[in-house]
């Protein structure tokens, strides 16, 4: 009886000193704000890995760290939040922060591909990247970039895969046919709910993924997406609907409440769409076509027009506009 009286005051020394080291945080001044150093970060509704996950964010994302509980709760800079392993972002000082943010980075821009040790594809890799990814640009060495990851890190990256940003963003196109090209490029690459990266993606994350590569930021979640830009109630033949506009499905508004977002895909023209279900793939809403989508097109919505809004409405911008990149 007595070694399971002790044994029972253990577990409650144990829970206390647990649940103590779980209490929430705000964080120091010093360390408000940070930078993302691995390739893809998964965040989650809560600081455990059993958690679900509610967006990604990516290498050399500038990001505000806001409570730890060795945990890190974060916000993106599309100001969405969730919880991080503290082992997956730099916190940093505002200063460093700013130092960061003013450094010349390198971008990656082909969906994979890997950092060395040497400049030499043979040699040990450092990790991976993505499509997106940001890192510091400390020189070139034959056909290589040397770059530094936010935690210090050296290592060198093929320049066939990547850009220095001032270039990139030079030479960047923000018009619909280029943004097609691009969503093609996605084609097959595998759904993952809160996906927002080169390794999977939600419906709403392969627009958002999408349109990063195009150095532009648009809210994550299709249910955002719905409200921003110019709503077009779609017509009969399609006739006001221009390829590039996004179109959103869900549940029809009634008397009693307004519509659900559940569902968004880039419209191709044509009655095509492509989207994140499965995998990236195109459908269509005419039952004409082999890749006819009788769910989808049944609980069709309307459309948005957003490309005219970047950078002069809230929550649509590019990067070099965008407040956690200054």
């Amino acid at each position: 009886m007595k070694k399971n009286i002790l044994l029972f005051s253990c577990f409650l020394v144990i829970a206390a000193v647990s649940l103590k080291a779980q209490e929430i945080r705000p964080m120091p001044a010093d360390s408000a704000y940070g930078v993302v150093h691995i390739s893809v970060c998964n965040l989650r509704e809560e600081g455990k890995f059993t958690s679900g996950m509610s967006t990604q964010a990516l290498l050399g994302m500038p990001v505000k760290v806001l409570q730890y509980t060795g945990w890190y709760e974060i916000q993106t800079p599309d100001d969405y939040t969730g919880w991080v392993h503290r082992m997956v972002i730099t916190p940093m000082s505002k200063e460093r922060y700013d130092e960061w943010n003013r450094a010349e980075k390198i971008v990656v821009t082909s969906h994979y591909g890997f950092a060395y040790e040497k400049p030499d594809e043979s040699s040990q890799p450092v990790s991976d990247v993505v499509a997106g990814n940001r890192l510091k640009w400390e020189g070139s060495k034959g056909h290589f970039y040397k770059v530094s990851y936010p935690d210090g890190r050296k290592a060198y990256i093929s320049k066939s895969i990547s850009q220095p940003e001032t270039k990139w963003r030079a030479s960047l196109k923000q018009d619909v046919e280029s943004i097609i090209a691009t969503a093609y490029s996605m084609m097959g690459i595998p759904y993952l709910w809160a996906g927002t990266s080169s390794k999977g993606v939600d419906c709403s994350g392969l627009v958002r993924t999408v349109l990063f590569m195009h150095d532009i930021i648009i809210p994550r979640d299709a249910s955002q997406q719905a409200y921003v830009g110019e709503r077009i109630e779609i017509a009969p033949d399609f006739a006001n609907v221009q390829r590039g506009d996004l179109v959103f499905f869900g549940r029809k508004a009634t008397a009693e409440r307004k519509e659900g977002i559940s569902h968004v895909g880039i419209y191709l023209g044509n009655k095509q769409f492509i989207h994140a279900l499965g995998d990236v793939h195109i459908s269509s809403m005419n039952p004409a076509d082999k890749n006819y989508d009788e769910f989808n097109t049944k609980r069709l919505l309307f459309a948005v027009r957003f490309l005219p809004y970047i950078n002069k409405e809230k929550g649509m911008n590019t990067t070099d506009n965008n407040p956690y990149y200054k």
